[in-house]
């Protein structure tokens, strides 16, 4: 909009003045820029007496009394702080300064160091837990736990879906409970399991005013309507009573449990690295919460439930855009595996920090690889896509690994497992028999499913090579990745976050937010007309304390 006459056509005329105060009015695009970078002070649209022209007030005082040659008064804004944006109730909830979270990522990337650096500055961070054994996932709990309980910092662990492991995550599920981990973020969710609804039951109970209180609380991603109604809506009946019959819920709790819903905290898992549905987040947000609406209306919830963003948010922007859209708070994940903190090898990390938005893919996941699930990676640097699809193609067109051709499986057992097939069961058998027996059971019934097991390790190991640093094996690394990440690269170049080894999740978090604060002051002042310049939406990083 220009910055003239016809702009102040559109405006009502004020009795209002604005006195300025150590900062002078901003008319010129650079000065409405620079006025703009400071969403802290309140901030005020005037109108030059003499010119007619809209600019912007910083601080300052309004006077109801026309005072010649001051400014014209048209709006004001309050200050805005990063803390301020999303919902409120997040951070009384959670205990977080900032309605932020720094999501899981399995094995571990997001690491128990990540975690606690996030607490530590009021952030709430997810322990990757999905694909670690029980007594790893324990070391980690013993850690944030002595770290971060003495302050009563947050902090939780992922529960992931594991169809193909439902007695593992059963497990997890009793590990988190026993320990006492009060918050998990479950993902990867086609439907309920009574994992999951073990873990968010329990230890329900009624206050003395009524109110249901909750011992534990779930956070739960998810890019599909059908699953986020699973969550929205109390758990199924069915699913409450094998509980009760178990002795895993009380009477009291499944009683209450049936009057509630599964989760207070929603996230819509936008174009994500990782398991995802590549949804975009203009579309998955708003129909989750429009859904959460008539959900909540129809069961007559007293309680609000809140709706997160993830996916895609790599740059200031991208998180205001998300807040704009109502997001009740936001989850990064793929920026985050850059970070020193992150539980993955250093090549691996600066393969991340030159990728491209492009520079992803879609591959098999080895969690899910019989039900054809893949998941987001990234392609620049790696063969690990191409590779993984052509052992899914395999699977999908051979009954065994015997029946596969000899010139195809020369070419398995060369360049990617780098062993013979039988060399492979061998190690991939020692494995299950420690992690899940029945497995191997099965597998010794079903050739099918043993190929499954022999082609899953690559899958998996390519994942651990990636957080090892294995040299050699740099063409194998599995790396998730969303197209946030290329995004993140691209508005860092130039400024002290392009090196990776300068990259922390709190500099990350307190950019994206700042930046985020400083976009929507931009797009507030615009709205009542004020001449913002395309350079007020461009927040560069900076060292923020």
């Amino acid at each position: 909009m220009p910055n003239s006459a016809q702009t102040q056509d559109l405006r009502p005329e004020s009795t209002l003045s604005w006195v300025a105060g150590p900062h002078p009015p901003a008319y010129a695009p650079a000065e409405i820029a620079a006025a703009l970078a400071q969403p802290r002070v309140a901030a005020h649209v005037i109108r030059d007496p003499g010119s007619g022209a809209i600019g912007i007030g910083l601080g300052g005082s309004p006077t109801p009394v026309p005072r010649a040659p001051c400014p014209e008064l048209i709006g004001s804004l309050p200050p805005l702080y990063p803390e301020w944006l999303g919902d409120r109730g997040f951070a009384e909830v959670h205990r977080t300064r900032f309605a932020y979270v720094g999501g899981a990522m399995a094995n571990g990337i997001a690491s128990t160091r990540m975690v606690i650096e996030l607490a530590r500055q009021g952030f709430l961070g997810f322990f990757g837990a999905a694909g670690l054994s029980l007594p790893r996932i324990e070391a980690a709990i013993d850690e944030l736990q002595r770290e971060l309980h003495p302050q009563q910092l947050p902090w939780g662990v992922n529960l992931i879906h594991s169809p193909a492991e439902p007695a593992h995550e059963e497990a997890v599920a009793e590990l988190l409970l026993r320990r006492g981990v009060r918050c998990v973020e479950a993902s990867a969710y086609l439907r309920l399991t009574p994992a999951v609804v073990r873990y968010a039951c329990s230890g329900l109970s009624r206050a003395a005013d009524g109110q249901v209180l909750r011992a534990h609380r779930v956070i739960a991603k998810v890019s599909r309507s059908e699953v986020a109604r699973q969550f929205l809506n109390p758990p199924p009946a069915a699913l409450l009573q094998k509980l009760l019959e178990r002795g895993q819920l009380t009477a009291d709790e499944a009683e209450l449990a049936a009057g509630i819903p599964l989760v207070e905290d929603l996230t819509a898992e936008a174009d994500s690295g990782g398991h995802t549905d590549n949804r975009p987040m203009a579309v998955l947000l708003p129909e989750l919460a429009a859904l959460r609406n008539r959900i909540a209306a129809e069961r007559g919830y007293t309680r609000p439930i809140r709706i997160g963003a993830a996916g895609g948010l790599g740059t200031p922007a991208a998180v205001a855009a998300a807040f704009a859209l109502g997001a009740d708070y936001v989850q990064t994940g793929s920026v985050n595996q850059s970070c020193v903190e992150a539980g993955l090898g250093a090549a691996a990390r600066a393969q991340l920090a030159q990728a491209e938005m492009a520079d992803v893919t879609m591959a098999p996941a080895a969690d899910m690889f019989e039900m054809g699930v893949d998941v987001q990676v990234l392609r620049r640097g790696t063969l690990f896509a191409p590779r993984a699809r052509k052992l899914y193609e395999l699977y999908k067109n051979f009954a065994s690994l015997e029946a596969i051709p000899a010139a195809e499986r020369e070419k398995v057992e060369s360049n990617l497992l780098r062993a013979s097939f039988d060399q492979a069961w061998a190690s991939t058998r020692a494995f299950w028999m420690g992690r899940d027996p029945k497995q191997i059971e099965r597998a010794e019934r079903d050739p099918k499913h043993q190929m499954a097991l022999v082609f899953r390790s690559y899958l998996g190991l390519a994942s651990r090579w990636a957080i090892d640093g294995l040299a050699g094996r740099e063409s194998d690394y599995q790396i998730w990745c969303g197209p946030a990440m290329g995004a993140f690269n691209s508005w860092v170049r130039g400024s002290f976050l392009e090196d990776p080894e300068a990259r922390t999740v709190v500099q990350v978090a307190r950019n994206l937010l700042e930046g985020a604060a400083v976009v929507t002051r931009a797009q507030q002042l615009r709205s009542f007309g004020a001449p913002v310049p395309a350079s007020a939406f461009d927040f560069r990083p900076r060292p923020l304390a």
